[in-house]
């Protein structure tokens, strides 16, 4: 029977989920000597790897590469003016972009590290380690609303039903970790195109996204009822699953079913690494002071940063912290006052970010951990001109087609610059960066052929990246 992630068999996957998820646990010496092997086990990954975990700090609602990390000095010149013809024409969410007027930028931008790296007065804390980051200044794309644009960046396809990048991964490569999810998930909120984003789509189900909640129960219901002790849940468990083995043994297929037995065992399992991993007084004073847990402002996406250092150190394969819900201005989604918003926003993330990542570092843990901070797509140089009755000329509309992400560890070399958009920030111009290539050198960092990759569904093979992507922005990060 293959393992190999780069492509399984559905039915082998099948089988596999069926007969051995469970079987080191339950210790059942029929399924233990099948010598199948546990989907979510740890695999090789084919190629070299220079990353063994991601740490996806996905800021939701589109942060403005204008405000942020790509400098445009053009922006004050031409402010209250339209957009000059020779820009051409965008499709955009809200707005009619020629007939609204030029936006100035109010940040200060400072060059920084070695190599001079600019960023915005918005980021002090991160502008501190710009020696380890990477700016990718030119990603695009063609999706101008949220949906297909947060589809785009999680599942790599502006529709829904696509596995997620983070089901893709554990897909592959399993994960270090057989106490703990492999793939976790710290929302802020809701998610303006829902649970997909970190759905596994038409993979097994056993591969989605696991969301963890603040505070000392992060998985709620995971202790068992007063009275009931580990051998009567074991009991529980074993029948449970003689029962679902025999409905699953007509019913081939099932992957909910495939996911919630495996979820059983994990839960049992869980009850005692999950109190532990949230008992965030175990690290010193000194570290919950880096994150600014001592903060009111910082505390909450500080607890999500720290959570995820401990989940990486824990072998936890994938791990997305997000930034923003979707109640009130409570996002990154700039159309009322884009420069408010973004110092609101970024003075609760800018010291946690820069303390994941000195942390990291400290612990040796950022040279196997691919970190990446971005958004589903920046914002327009232009005013957003269609809300109140007649809009805010401070706020800015959707950009997808120029915007800017970061990358830092897991074999990214830093303190440079990829791509370039143009005067005003409208489009990628130098080097431009699709979606689908960022997956590409995502997956290549973690030792995997994007093409190979696949998983058969309605008749063809399927993959994160679908018939494109390049490495090339992998090559680049490296050298």
């Amino acid at each position: 029977m293959s393992t190999d992630p780069r492509r399984i068999n559905p039915d082998e996957a099948l089988r596999i989920s069926r007969r051995q998820l469970l079987s080191s646990a339950l210790g059942f010496p029929a399924l233990a000597a099948a010598a199948v092997t546990d989907p979510l086990a740890p695999r090789k990954p084919p190629l070299a790897a220079t990353a063994k975990n991601v740490i996806f700090l996905f800021m939701h609602g589109g942060p403005s590469h204008l405000e942020t990390f790509d400098p445009k000095p053009a922006l004050n010149e031409l402010s209250g003016k339209l957009v000059p013809p020779s820009f051409g024409h965008v499709q955009l969410q809200f707005s009619k972009f020629n007939e609204q007027p030029i936006i100035g930028c109010r940040r200060t931008f400072r060059k920084h590290g070695h190599a001079g790296l600019e960023v915005s007065d918005i980021f002090p804390n991160v502008a501190r380690r710009a020696d380890d980051i990477a700016v990718i200044r030119s990603m695009y794309h063609d999706g101008f609303t949220h949906t297909a644009a947060l589809n785009y960046l999680n599942n790599g396809w502006p529709r829904l039903g696509r596995p997620s990048l983070g089901s893709w991964i554990v897909y592959g490569l399993g994960s270090e970790c057989q106490n703990l999810p492999a793939f976790v998930v710290m929302l802020d909120g809701g998610i303006k195109s829902g649970p997909p984003a970190y759905g596994a789509g038409f993979l097994p189900a056993v591969y989605q996204g696991t969301t963890l909640r603040e505070g000392a129960s992060p998985i709620l219901n995971l202790k068992p009822p007063r009275g009931v002790g580990e051998s009567d849940q074991r009991t529980m468990l074993e029948s449970l699953r003689w029962f679902n083995e025999q409905h699953l043994a007509s019913h081939a297929g099932e992957t909910e079913l495939e996911a919630r037995i495996s979820s059983y065992e994990l839960a049992f399992r869980m009850q005692t690494a999950a109190p532990e991993l949230a008992d965030l007084s175990r690290e010193t004073a000194a570290t919950r002071k880096l994150y600014g847990l001592d903060q009111e402002h910082t505390s909450a996406f500080g607890g999500k940063c720290l959570m995820a250092r401990r989940l990486v150190e824990r072998g936890v394969r994938f791990v997305q912290v997000w930034s923003g819900g979707t109640t009130g201005e409570g996002d990154w989604d700039g159309h009322k006052q884009c420069d408010k918003n973004h110092v609101k926003m970024a003075a609760k993330t800018d010291q946690p970010v820069a303390a994941l990542l000195e942390d990291l570092k400290a612990r040796g843990l950022l040279e196997s951990t691919l970190v990446i901070w971005g958004g589903e797509f920046g914002r327009t140089p232009t005013s957003d001109g269609s809300l109140n009755g007649g809009g805010d000329s401070e706020g800015r509309d959707h950009n997808p087609y120029g915007f800017t992400i970061w990358m830092a560890g897991g074999g990214v070399k830093g303190g440079k610059v990829i791509g370039r958009t143009d005067e005003i920030g409208l489009r990628a111009i130098e080097d431009p960066i699709h979606v689908h290539d960022l997956h590409a050198s995502i997956l290549h960092f973690l030792g995997m052929d994007h093409t190979k990759l696949t998983y058969p569904f309605q008749g063809r093979d399927f993959r994160l990246t679908d018939v494109h992507g390049s490495i090339d922005l992998a090559k680049r990060l490296m050298a």
